[in-house]
């Protein structure tokens, strides 16, 4: 077999689509978020990053920072290699210990992203409980959806957030088989989110499981950044509650939270636990850091808030047109790969604005869009220039036939 050609052949086919990727190499700037250097224009050019999952710009925070600079003068650089093997790092036991408290949970357990905590929490729980049969929402992370393949169960999928559908076909299997219900509170790229209690109820009612992804939802949403589950009031009604350190907290790892047994059970059994050097101490203290700021502070979350309905309501104004929903999440529709990508291609090299855009197979063909995620950060000249740079774009692509 002739393995480059196989390769350039794949490659080529994903350019012809429009469905190739390309990474801007981008520079983040210390005390400058959403600035960012991009060396691949020139040195000099700074660009205004629009779609980082940094929501909160956490990641710069001073208490964040300082808790990772103290954790690295004390521990040093890494951990050493696994839990199982180098020990625990007392980081990673502060950082459970908060996490399990956030979500009001007996305990919790580290991973290192939040797509290692998916795969290797599903994959466990379904494959060492016999016969058990996961419900999954349609629209599930791709993380979800390789622990659900790697476990070998059953898997049947529902229709997205509808509960009639999912309570149909749990009432096909007995009562008494394990069964997971695994969804997430907000879906990333609709921004839509889930009717929590409602599938909850459904849960309880055929004696399933729940497991919750909170990942795009931990520290954005409840008094203390809990999540929807907590903002809800729900918590106490999920089996699992999973998230991440990556996004609103501003840092790297992911996480489970649940009952003792459970948590314990999946540490003793997971290979993507037991195998994985742990996360390094100073990103343990730095995440532990975040968490407990936005325990404490609603101001990043409401001024996070503000910045969304701003850029709504500017988008409205010049008529480029965004799926509406309850998140903060801005998907902006385009509809075409080509020129979706055309026009963060335009936004990077002539206004100086880096959105990625979401193609095949992140998104549905035909639902091709820009996702834009306002921060804290991000002030009214970054919006306004923004709005103004989409709308020539929109002008030029056709896109925006009627404006004035």
């Amino acid at each position: 077999m002739d393995y480059e050609a196989f390769f350039t052949e794949k490659l080529d086919a994903l350019k012809a689509e429009n469905n190739y990727r390309v990474f801007a190499e981008l520079e983040r700037k210390m005390g400058q978020f959403p600035k960012a250097a991009h060396h691949g224009k020139d040195d000099r050019s700074h660009v205004t990053v629009w779609c980082s999952n940094d929501y909160l710009g956490m990641g710069q925070h001073p208490d964040v920072l300082n808790a990772m600079h103290t954790a690295i003068d004390q521990c040093g650089a890494g951990a050493g290699g696994t839990r199982n093997i180098s020990g625990t790092n007392i980081h990673h036991v502060a950082l459970e210990r908060e996490l399990a408290d956030l979500h009001r949970k007996e305990d919790a357990l580290l991973f290192t992203s939040g797509y290692v905590s998916n795969w290797a929490s599903l994959s466990t729980l379904a494959s060492r409980m016999p016969g058990c049969v996961i419900f999954s929402d349609e629209l599930n992370h791709a993380s979800m959806i390789e622990g659900m393949r790697h476990s070998k169960a059953k898997v049947v999928r529902f229709a997205h957030n509808d509960v009639e559908d999912l309570d149909r076909k749990l009432g096909e299997y007995d009562r008494g088989l394990p069964k997971i219900v695994a969804f997430e509170s907000v879906y990333s790229m609709d921004g839509d989110i889930a009717p929590i209690e409602e599938i909850c109820d459904i849960a309880d009612k055929h004696g399933a499981m729940t497991y919750l992804d909170e990942v795009h939802a931990v520290g954005l949403y409840g008094a203390r950044g809990g999540g929807v589950s907590e903002e809800r009031g729900l918590c106490d009604r999920l089996t699992l509650i999973e998230g991440t350190l990556g996004k609103a907290f501003g840092v790297h790892g992911g996480y489970i939270t649940g009952s003792t047994a459970m948590c314990d059970f999946i540490r003793s059994f997971a290979s993507g636990f037991i195998f994985t050097t742990a996360l390094p101490p100073a990103v343990a203290a730095g995440a532990a850091a975040s968490i407990r700021h936005l325990k404490a502070s609603d101001k990043e979350r409401m001024m996070q808030r503000d910045r969304v309905a701003t850029l709504r309501r500017k988008l409205d104004a010049v008529g480029i047109r965004h799926m509406m929903n309850p998140s903060h999440i801005v998907p902006v529709l385009v509809g075409d790969p080509a020129i979706c990508k055309r026009i963060t291609d335009e936004l990077l090299e002539r206004f100086d604005i880096y959105v990625q855009p979401i193609n095949y197979p992140t998104v549905p063909k035909g639902t091709e869009r820009l996702r834009i995620t306002p921060s804290p950060l991000h002030s009214d000249a970054d919006i306004d220039h923004l709005v103004g740079s989409l709308t020539t774009i929109w002008k030029e692509c056709g896109l925006l036939k009627n404006a004035a």
